[in-house]
């Protein structure tokens, strides 16, 4: 029975593949448990994807046939409890180990919708931007380990370069673009990066104004990563991330889901379509300039 080390994304597939197959066969656990010839505590550890305990494919296996999984359900999930876990940020001191699911889900999903009001996101961000924020928060770090985190987070930002690519679709708090991060040379370098990046067919950005007054999103900032197939369902996860101060927390109830796919969909209604908010972009610049 071969354990492999399957990175967090993977292992939210195979949680929820087998909870859904569970509760669509109207098991419990204990029913799974005895039918697969495993504890009831194993049956919970699978269908919890925050357990970093390795992963047994053949248990994946009897969990899956347990609940009668078809034949390409059960070789589904096996192929994902088979997958190594061997991304750049697997073993990188520069990245905690509360944002290395972050990273995985990134490289298994196929959007990501983010709302920042406070910073430009890590995906976004220039090198000297990144240093600044890195500079502003660690201040009980070394200038070796802030280095580090900023090769991490630039080395982050090729998930931008994958094929297929990563649609990312941000929206940007106006109070985003009139914090000044660095000098203005930092920032108006920042803002030009951020209309260069918006060329792209993969990347879209736009603008809360002011003007939009009170928003959906009053609890700040939120990623919504995910993918969707409905040609094979268990392949399809979604997560939300919320950043805190030296961890992560990772919602994944389908309600909490839904909730802020909602609050984003109400966001974008909200923010600038993206030709204004590239004017306001400009804007923003000009003033740095002046």
């Amino acid at each position: 029975m071969t354990a492999t080390q399957t990175g967090p994304a993977g292992r939210m597939q195979i949680a929820r593949g087998l909870i859904s197959l569970r509760e669509r066969r109207g098991l419990t656990q204990t029913q799974v448990a005895e039918k697969a010839g495993v504890s009831t505590t194993t049956v919970s550890r699978y269908e919890t994807w925050q357990d970093r305990a390795r992963i047994r494919w053949a248990t994946v296996k009897a969990l899956a046939d347990a609940c009668e999984a078809t034949t390409e359900e059960r070789e589904a999930l096996v192929a994902i409890a088979k997958s190594q876990a061997d991304g750049w940020w697997v073993g990188n001191r520069a990245v905690p180990q509360w944002m290395d699911p972050l990273v995985s889900f990134e490289y298994a999903a196929a959007y990501e919708h983010v709302f920042a009001n406070s910073v430009i996101p890590g995906l976004l961000q220039t090198k000297e931007y990144a240093l600044a924020v890195h500079q502003a928060r660690e201040v009980r770090s070394s200038n070796e380990e802030i280095e580090r985190m900023v090769e991490a987070r630039i080395l982050r930002q090729g998930i931008l370069e994958r094929d297929p690519a990563l649609h990312l679709w941000v929206i940007l708090d106006e109070a985003v673009l009139r914090r000044p991060v660095g000098d203005p040379e930092i920032m108006a370098r920042q803002l030009t990066h951020l209309q260069e990046v918006a060329k792209s067919p993969s990347v879209d950005i736009q603008i809360l104004p002011f003007s939009a007054g009170a928003h959906a999103a009053g609890a700040g900032h939120f990623v919504v990563i995910g993918r969707d197939d409905e040609r094979e369902p268990l392949n399809s996860m979604a997560v939300v991330y919320i950043e805190m101060r030296r961890r992560g927390l990772y919602l994944d109830d389908a309600e909490d889901v839904s909730a802020y796919k909602l609050t984003f969909d109400y966001l974008r209604s909200q923010a600038l379509h993206t030709t204004a908010s590239s004017r306001l972009i400009t804007r923003a610049r000009q003033e740095l300039s002046s």
